[in-house]
């Protein structure tokens, strides 16, 4: 679902692309069956199959941008997987163990560059065209991006500055990689806040392929040739190929989007909100910057307490963890403006249901995923090479942790675009600073069963709270145990 491919801009613009062009009708398939048991069974997922793939009502788009979604983080799983398993055979523990710390900073750091409003994005666009703003929408189409660029290319400078000062304080094998990892910083930013667009006019492919597929088979493509020329295979060479392969997919991805909104965004003049942008997008900055160091910053202490090839050993483990994790995110990527054009339009029935749908999207498909992943452990490790395989043991604890967010399913989101980023910053910052506190007690003592550890608690009690937080504000019931239940009636909805 490419901008190019939008049917009209009314249609579009309001999430429903003209007619499906897929021409298969599941349901004709199988009424062609013989009679019996088994074309029942297949008639009523026929039905469903029919409905995500040509429905045009708001479920069906729902469910059609999460199948997109889901297929394209199925997708882009396996080729980062991929692509990190070859560049540690390629480069080995140490050096590769020097490049993922960076390289994380880095994608850290390009998150926070966009000061929140590759999420604030989401909110507003489905905004601006249900009011038909279109002089805003205009706006903060463009200037999201200017902005974007600005704060990331001044937190580039900054980063310079600070490593030239202190540069004699950091690690030798670290310097160089982090000189590199400035660099990239404006394009990383820029991505995020395309994605967030594209993702606001629900074209999913052009929102997630770049970064996620494109990105790292270009990043390994670069790095191949590099090794294939002489030019080594350290950590600087493959920060090297991350700016080249960073640069290409956020310019190619620009101009891409830019053919998709001249299809879907009428022409006229711009009226830029900067204070109402602002507002609403420093606590989504807090929010998402809160989660990137909650998800990553384990990562990062133990680059800072333990050698880069235990750093190494642990990265590779949460890469095989991130297997189950990219269900909560394709759920979290599909589901952002659909909760935002719920809420605003006020439409609660709609709004709980869909709740309800994120719930069983994210938590089974989790479930699977963790019995995967842990019988196939040992072997994926390996792929890494033979020291890899010590970090099997916390599979099992971060196993825990996950499922366990995945019971309440992407509630931030749902916070977030409801108007409660506040309180939702404040989740964050309070289960950040508790795993920043058990990292530092627990890595010490236990090395990355200790990260582990820590990340895994701190996630649990996050998902209390935002638990807690979502049934007091919205008055919305967010665990997979309430979306078992036989759902409300529209009365009982509209109730609460």
């Amino acid at each position: 679902m490419r901008g190019g491919d939008a049917a009209g801009a009314g249609r579009c613009r309001a999430g429903k692309c003209g007619e499906a062009k897929l021409r298969v009708s599941f349901v004709g398939a199988v009424e062609r069956m013989p009679e019996g048991r088994l074309r029942t069974v297949l008639a009523q997922a026929a039905e469903l199959l029919d409905s995500i793939a040509r429905g045009t009502d708001d479920r069906a788009v729902s469910r059609r941008v999460a199948v997109i979604t889901f297929a394209t983080r199925i997708l882009s799983a396996a080729i980062a997987y991929v692509s990190q398993v070859v560049l540690a055979r390629w480069m080995g523990d140490f050096e590769y163990g020097v490049f993922v710390a960076v390289w994380v900073g880095a994608v850290i750091l390009g998150g926070l560059g966009g000061l929140g409003v590759q999420m604030a994005v989401l909110r507003f666009v489905p905004e601006y065209v249900e009011r038909k703003q279109d002089d805003l929408l205009r706006g903060v189409i463009v200037g999201s991006r200017l902005q974007g660029l600005a704060t990331s290319t001044l937190l580039a400078v900054l980063g310079l500055a600070g490593l030239y000062a202190f540069g004699d304080q950091i690690s030798s094998y670290y310097l160089v990689p982090l000189y590199l990892g400035a660099v990239t910083l404006p394009m990383l930013t820029l991505g995020e806040i395309q994605e967030g667009i594209a993702r606001s006019f629900n074209w999913p492919n052009l929102a997630l392929w770049p970064t996620y597929i494109i990105r790292p088979v270009l990043i390994m493509v670069f790095m191949g040739l590099a090794i294939w020329f002489g030019q080594g295979n350290g950590a600087e060479m493959a920060m090297g190929a991350v700016i080249v392969a960073t640069y290409v997919t956020a310019v190619a991805q620009y101009f891409v989007l830019r053919r998709g909104l001249a299809r879907v965004v009428p022409p006229g003049p711009r009226r830029f909100d900067f204070p109402t942008w602002v507002a609403v997008a420093l606590p989504i900055f807090i929010v998402e910057g809160f989660f990137n160091l909650l998800t990553n910053v384990d990562i990062i202490i133990v680059g800072h307490l333990m050698s880069p090839d235990q750093v190494a050993i642990y990265y590779a483990a949460v890469k095989t963890m991130a297997l189950v994790h990219f269900v909560y995110y394709a759920v979290r990527t599909g589901s952002a403006q659909r909760f935002s054009q719920y809420y605003a339009s006020g439409d609660t029935a709609s709004l709980a249901a869909f709740v309800r749908d994120t719930l069983h999207w994210t938590f089974w498909p989790s479930l699977g995923m963790v019995g995967l992943v842990l019988t196939c452990g040992v072997p994926l490790l390996a792929l890494f090479g033979p020291s890899f395989v010590d970090g099997y043991p916390i599979l099992f604890i971060m196993s825990v942790g996950l499922l366990f967010r995945a019971s309440i399913g992407p509630s931030e989101t749902l916070l977030i675009m409801a108007g409660q980023q506040r309180i939702t910053a404040m989740v964050y910052a309070a289960a950040f600073f508790l795993n920043v506190s058990l990292n530092f007690s627990l890595v010490p003592r236990m090395g990355i069963a200790g990260a582990a550890l820590a990340t895994t608690l701190a996630l649990m009690a996050e998902t209390v709270v935002l638990y807690v937080v979502v049934r007091n504000r919205l008055g919305i019931d967010c665990s997979i145990i309430a979306a078992l239940r036989p759902a409300p009636s529209p009365g009982e909805t509209e109730d609460r």
